[in-house]
């Protein structure tokens, strides 16, 4: 196809110019990619917590913007430099791919030396970049995203659904380095607070890593049955039960002395006090869920003291995680039923819709289907 060609294409995108403002289909040109990156065609984008999050003000995003970074799609142009995917498997125009949510090109000291390249000084993340700035389409709400230089491209296997790949790259990715980080073991007991995507595959990695029990918490009644299909053995909900009695039901289940680890993804700091005094003495405790600044929290740092606690915070994941998640998923696809968790598909047109539903938890994930 000719560069002239390309240069008059445009796609269209759902645009957001402030914080809850409407949603604006627009369109932008479509350039012919440079020879360190690719073009995609998205076939699918699902609403992750993190872009509600945005689209309400309580993070800070560019804008106008184009939200989504759980994203996969078709190779609609390859770059002459791009020849392999991150396991290196050959790429083509035509594979169905995903990638890391996040980027970054150049020299990077907490890469090269603490081997955190998703804590690099300057990454940038698909779906928070200016929409008005070449190449406009770095977000998962449209019909096309530039891949660009710095990122992690892995293709996916025909026999995985739309529904069980999007979210690989970012919650289940996540998960990923939550589930290693909470050093989950063979016989654990392990207390997951949030059963929404992140949550539902934490119990199932749990349950893959060993876990002897896990026990969901949530304040949404259906997702209590949910996840005891994802692996949980025993489910409480938030709502209904005072945090004295949450924590001692969680006690009550973990015998002698509490759980070995506790897995924060709800977003809620409230629930950490909780979760200190649900662990035994040595206990792990993992907060994955708590992405937005002004997540004040007050705790008897005491606690941690006496109780040896190990606490992690976890953001982003490392590249690594991304082919393990895509890993995981293939190998127990047929054991737990991921399809299921995007439960609700909107086009692109019906975005604001799909942000409510998502907003008020009336749906599990919801996905853009441009």
């Amino acid at each position: 196809m000719s560069g002239a060609k390309h240069m008059a294409r445009t796609a269209k995108a759902a645009v957001y110019d402030a914080p809850r403002a409407p949603f604006v289909l627009k369109e932008y040109p479509l350039r012919p990619v440079r020879s360190n990156e690719a073009l995609v065609k998205v076939t699918m984008s699902t609403i992750c917590r993190s872009d509600i999050h945005s689209y309400e003000g309580h993070r800070p995003n560019p804008c106008p913007g184009i939200l989504g970074h759980e994203i996969i799609g078709i190779i609609d142009q390859l770059g002459s430099d791009i020849k392999k995917d991150m396991r290196g498997d050959p790429l083509k125009v035509g594979d169905r791919i995903t990638w890391s949510e996040y980027f970054f090109h150049g020299d990077c000291y907490y890469r090269d030396v603490h081997d955190m390249p998703q804590k690099c000084q300057g990454v940038r993340k698909y779906g928070h970049d200016l929409a008005e700035e070449d190449p406009h389409f770095l977000g998962g709400f449209a019909e096309y995203c530039y891949i660009l230089p710095g990122t992690w491209i892995l293709k996916l296997p025909d026999a995985l659904s739309d529904e069980e790949a999007t979210p690989i790259n970012c919650g289940v990715a996540t998960m990923v380095s939550v589930t290693e980080a909470a050093e989950i073991q063979m016989g654990d007991t392990v207390v997951v607070q949030g059963l929404g995507l992140l949550g539902l595959y934490g119990c199932a990695m749990a349950k893959a890593r060993g876990a002897r029990l896990v026990i969901g918490v949530d304040a949404v009644e259906s997702r209590l049955a949910i996840a005891k299909n994802f692996g949980a053995d025993h489910t409480l909900n938030a709502k209904k039960l005072s945090s004295a009695d949450t924590v001692k039901a969680v006690r009550d289940l973990c015998q002698p002395d509490g759980a070995d680890a506790v897995i924060e993804v709800c977003g809620e700091p409230s629930v950490v006090p909780q979760g200190l005094d649900m662990l035994r003495v040595g206990g792990r405790y993992v907060l994955g869920g708590l992405v937005s600044p002004g997540a004040n929290v007050t705790i008897d740092a005491n606690v941690i003291v006496k109780k040896w606690i190990q606490l992690r915070g976890i953001h982003n994941y490392h590249p690594r995680h991304l082919i393990q998640a895509l890993d995981f998923v293939m190998a127990n696809r047929d054991r737990f039923p991921f399809k299921s968790i995007v439960d609700s598909k909107f086009p692109l047109k019906d975005v604001a819709e799909a942000f409510r539903k998502a907003s008020e938890r009336t749906v599990l994930r919801a996905a853009i289907v441009p």
